[in-house]
């Protein structure tokens, strides 16, 4: 006999109380927005930081959050904070793999091996390390426990200087579909946010677009701004939640249409083109 469909109501789906959730890098930008989202649904939160400052400043507004200051490269931080949220709450019901960074943005030929090693460390080699530590408590908290990875539109286009960055993030997504087919027989689900550019302390948009351009930065995205930590918050707390118990191996885009566009913006005059804008209306690479 088949079995029936248990439909959550939507008011409490995404309530989280008594929920175990790690964020990497929750002290700032996108991983901050995360952070904050799963604390207001009620969430038994752990945030991984490495600076100091931010991570004071994130355990002073969110009182009830274990912040513990560390770096999730270092091979033995996934262990710890493995043992540490398994001491305290004996589970883990939501991984947001949030840490990732753009270096070295550099044409591919100029990147020397440590700095390729590097960019693959920051965006996928950490990620890798700590879903594998954490999986003995998301099976604890089975079924029904997920991950979620941020990655990058860059995952899904091409972007210049930036080729192993997108290798990378590329890489993730790839790596989400294939442990989605693992994990699946045990209730875990894992899926991906990928967002397009989003103003962030890290990705600061007054720094990469020149003041020139800024007055038709309306017109670069179909939806007609840049992305903001809140617009991640929701898709990753969908994402972690039953509403989305049926969806795991997938990516939600939360780049304002971005990636439909595939190239296409707006003129000045709000005419649709494919064509090269004035020279230099371009996101400003580092060191160009």
């Amino acid at each position: 006999m088949r079995e029936a469909v248990r439909v959550t109501p939507p008011s409490s789906a995404l309530d989280f109380t008594g929920k175990s959730v790690l964020v990497t890098g929750g002290g700032v930008g996108i991983g901050r927005g995360i952070a904050e989202a799963f604390a207001a649904a009620g969430a038994r939160l752990t945030i991984a930081e490495i600076d100091p400052a931010r991570a004071a400043d994130v355990a002073a507004a969110l009182p009830g959050a274990d912040v513990i200051t560390c770096d999730v490269l270092d091979r033995a931080t996934p262990a710890m904070l493995a043992e540490r949220i398994g001491a305290s709450a004996g589970k883990l019901d939501v991984l947001v793999n949030n840490v990732g960074h753009f270096v070295h943005a550099l044409p591919f030929a100029m990147l020397e091996d440590g700095q390729a090693e590097e960019i693959l460390d920051v965006n996928l080699g950490q990620l890798l390390r700590m879903t594998r530590a954490m999986l003995p408590l998301l099976r604890a908290a089975a079924p029904g426990s997920s991950i979620v990875n941020v990655t990058s539109i860059e995952a899904y286009r091409g972007i210049p200087y930036c080729s192993v960055y997108a290798a990378a993030k590329a890489g993730i997504a790839g790596f989400t579909k294939s442990l989605a087919l693992e994990l699946a027989p045990e209730g875990i689900r894992i899926n991906d946010v990928a967002p397009e550019t989003t103003d962030t302390p890290q990705v600061a948009l007054d720094v990469m677009i020149p003041p020139e351009n800024r007055a038709d930065m309306d017109k670069w995205i179909p939806l007609g701004r840049f992305g903001a930590p809140a617009d991640c918050a929701g898709a990753a707390l969908y994402l972690a939640s039953p509403l989305a118990s049926w969806v795991t191996g997938t990516a939600i885009h939360v780049d304002g249409g971005a990636l439909a566009a595939a190239g296409w913006t707006r003129t000045p005059a709000g005419e649709w083109t494919i064509m090269p804008m004035v020279a230099g209306n371009g996101l400003r690479i580092p060191g160009s």
